[in-house]
């Protein structure tokens, strides 16, 4: 970490360690230092995220004119914040003031300390006379509680352009208590004409002020503001975020970018991310880098390992024998060696692996002779591998994924070659919100379901946009395909198209019913 990081994520650290002393909201003395503010300066609600069994990230960001800039003045400003355990905020207890900076675009992210584990709260924002809508947060249990159970959606990929975000609403009634978001937040891709919503702007985003605007526009989707201020998320990126199918400092189209101005891409991208997402002062970026690989312990039910499978990814090999290669690394060592650690050394009944990008195997030649999406981890297949091997020897290892747009459900195996190879896991590769659209499903079936037979690990395809609900236990990880019957309509019913099961100490999932 730089010198610049350090300094910034002590001070932030300092900030919510001092604010317990700050006097309470209806008597604080910072009221009169404010600049002269413009109305309406909550337009994107609030979030939390990042629970520790004492801590929890409050965010927000003055944006009263969000598509365009924001719309703040160019000066400090002292946002001040509660935690109460009502929702009618009778019992304060925890509050302060944070600096909202012009440089981090006027956002908040107050790193609440000193809280009860294993509870839930609730939070609000107030600057002069405007108050920000309530949200609502749990903490973890304490390390040592080794009971109880968490409720965990799954979501991924969110493309403005090609529909509402209708699952949210679904997700919300479900009542999580946890939210994984693992990644495509937003799309990088120009306003295209005829999409049922249009992006902001004339093109792609490469400034800071263009990756604002589009975080902002995305933070309006009024499903997507009540999931947030319903329930803490744990979020991480993937390559939307920035730019499609970029790997480490390597762009999708290296002619028409040159290293120098993708750099500068990605330090606008990454700030502009850390500025709209409830992380703590730790994801501050330093540049073209952001750390956001990270851990997360529920007692010794659940470890959470969250992995970043951008920015230290080989750039993607083209054919088969390049997926072989042993130097392709998608983890990058140092990820690697932290992951492994983390799971060799783990207390917990269920091991989670948050990863961007799919794991299993995706055999797409029917039958003899094999043909991977080299984007995924079959495009690094000695890292991937061994992996795999690894796994074997982790309690209840359970992989979480985004990116394919499909809901793919599959035993995790030592050895994808062999049919005969023992399971070491499951993974559950999530839906979109709502990237495709609507999809066709007689043409998904024509495409996937001949490709079954070279895939016997696959327990559960489908097409439907929506997100999928975990109900971990001790014994077992109870799992649900949620579904919407349209993202091309502001609202839509949900239904869960199937139900699946892990036993705990039985790697593996079985679909039930």
């Amino acid at each position: 970490m730089s010198d610049r990081r350090r300094f910034l994520a002590g001070s932030a650290a300092a900030l919510g360690a001092a604010a317990v002393t700050q006097l309470p909201l209806a008597t604080s003395s910072y009221a009169s230092a404010q600049p002269t503010l413009p109305d309406g300066l909550f337009t994107l609600g609030v979030a939390s995220g990042d629970p520790l069994p004492d801590a929890v990230v409050l965010w927000t960001r003055l944006a009263p004119d969000p598509l365009h800039g924001g719309g703040m003045p160019d000066a400090p400003v002292a946002v001040e914040w509660q935690v109460a355990t009502d929702q009618h905020f009778r019992r304060i207890v925890r509050h302060g003031i944070a600096q909202a900076l012009p440089a981090y675009g006027h956002s908040v992210h107050a790193d609440a300390r000193g809280l009860e584990a294993g509870r839930e709260y609730w939070y609000r924002f107030r600057v002069g006379g405007q108050i920000s809508p309530a949200g609502r947060t749990h903490t973890a249990p304490h390390p040592h509680s080794s009971g109880g159970s968490l409720r965990i959606a799954l979501a991924s990929c969110q493309n403005w352009q090609n529909g509402f975000f209708t699952p949210y609403a679904d997700m919300k009634a479900q009542n999580p208590d946890l939210v994984l978001f693992v990644g495509d937040y937003i799309y990088e891709s120009a306003p295209a004409a005829g999409s049922v919503r249009v992006h902001e702007g004339a093109g792609e985003p490469y400034t800071l002020e263009q990756y604002r605007n589009r975080y902002a526009q995305y933070r309006t989707d009024p499903d997507l503001q009540a999931m947030h201020a319903h329930a803490p998320w744990v979020v991480t990126f993937d390559d939307h975020e920035v730019d499609n199918d970029w790997a480490g400092e390597v762009p999708q189209d290296p002619a028409k970018q040159t290293h120098e101005a993708f750099l500068t891409r990605l330090t606008a991208a990454f700030q502009a991310y850390y500025e709209h997402m409830p992380v703590r002062a730790t994801a501050i970026p330093d540049g073209p880098h952001i750390q956001m690989y990270r851990r997360f312990d529920y007692g010794r039910l659940i470890r959470l390992n969250v992995l970043d499978t951008r920015q230290f990814r080989s750039d993607q090999a083209t054919t088969q024998a390049g997926a072989q290669d042993p130097v392709m690394t998608m983890l990058g060592a140092e990820q690697k060696d932290w992951l492994l650690r983390g799971l060799n050394r783990s207390p917990a009944r269920w091991n989670v692996i948050a990863s961007q990008i799919m794991m299993a195997e995706t055999d797409i030649q029917q039958g003899e002779g094999k043909l991977w999406f080299y984007d995924a981890w079959d495009g690094y297949q000695t890292e991937r591998n061994a992996l795999l091997a690894e796994l074997g020897a982790v309690r209840n290892p359970l992989v979480l994924s985004g990116d394919r747009h499909l809901t793919m459900i599959s035993d995790l195996k030592k050895d994808f070659g062999n049919p005969a190879s023992a399971v070491v896991g499951a993974e559950f590769v999530g839906t979109s919100i709502s990237s495709n659209g609507d999809q066709d499903l007689a043409a998904f079936d024509a495409y996937w379901n001949p490709l079954r037979a070279d895939n016997p690990h696959w327990k559960f395809i489908d097409a439907h946009r929506g997100y999928h609900l975990f109900d971990i236990g001790r014994q077992s990880v109870q799992a649900q395909v949620r579904a919407v019957s349209t993202v091309l309509k502001p609202t839509a019913t949900a239904s869960t198209l199937a139900r699946l099961r892990v036993e705990s100490d039985r790697p593996g999932v079985r679909l039930l019913g």
